[in-house]
């Protein structure tokens, strides 16, 4: 019951909000303050989803560019990685957030999608995240690549966040989300979980690249 309150929930505020998401992504140079309506947007899921945010931080973020790396154990990570971290950042996500309704609109403008399986495609993502690193910009990206099975126990990381990190000498800030998996589960089974609770995070020292 509650799993699909989750989802009623996130498409009612999405589609309130997503007249004025689709005015500010209609230009780059309105990036920024459709970013700060995603955090707004991000702390309304907070209160509906009734999960007060507990985060640790081992030390201040960067200033300017970096690579955010986190963990992927539940869908809830995309969402609270806007209150965990509140400088400008992109994601880069799997190709099929694009056919997400709404939310694709994210993915189709701000944010990077990585067609794995098409070589040129994903060195044209690769380009546009060195490109927002350029900028100054943050990009998050889950290693794993998707939430895997075995969650909450890590599965394989792909090279792409590190090697982007490594060819610009960016540092790579480590985020550990602990608690999301309990909260909300795998949504396409129907005994997966779905609860209110405290989302706890670290965010961990940056790890330094250059040279």
């Amino acid at each position: 019951m509650f799993k699909l309150y989750y989802g009623l929930y996130f498409f009612l505020t999405l589609s309130l909000l997503y007249p004025l998401f689709a005015f500010l992504l209609a230009s780059r140079s309105r990036y920024k303050y459709a970013f700060s309506v995603k955090r707004f947007w991000s702390f309304l899921l907070q209160l509906g989803y009734l999960s007060p945010l507990k985060t640790r931080y081992e030390a201040e973020l960067p200033k300017g560019a970096f690579v955010i790396c986190s963990n992927h154990s539940s869908y809830l990570d995309i969402i609270f990685m806007y209150r965990v971290i509140p400088h400008y950042f992109i994601f880069m996500g799997k190709q099929e957030l694009k056919s997400w309704p709404l939310f694709r609109i994210f993915f189709r403008t701000m944010d990077i999608s990585v067609n794995r399986k098409n070589v040129a495609g994903a060195a044209q993502a690769f380009k546009r995240a060195k490109e927002a690193l350029s900028r100054g910009e943050a990009v998050a990206i889950f290693p794993e690549g998707t939430i895997p099975k075995t969650v909450p126990k890590l599965s394989r990381f792909k090279d792409g966040a590190f090697k982007l990190a490594l060819e610009t000498g960016t540092p790579i800030v480590p985020v550990t989300f602990l608690s999301n998996w309990k909260l909300l589960g795998n949504i396409e089974k129907s005994d997966g979980t779905a609860r209110p609770g405290v989302v706890e995070v670290v965010v961990h020292k940056p790890i330094p690249t250059e040279g």
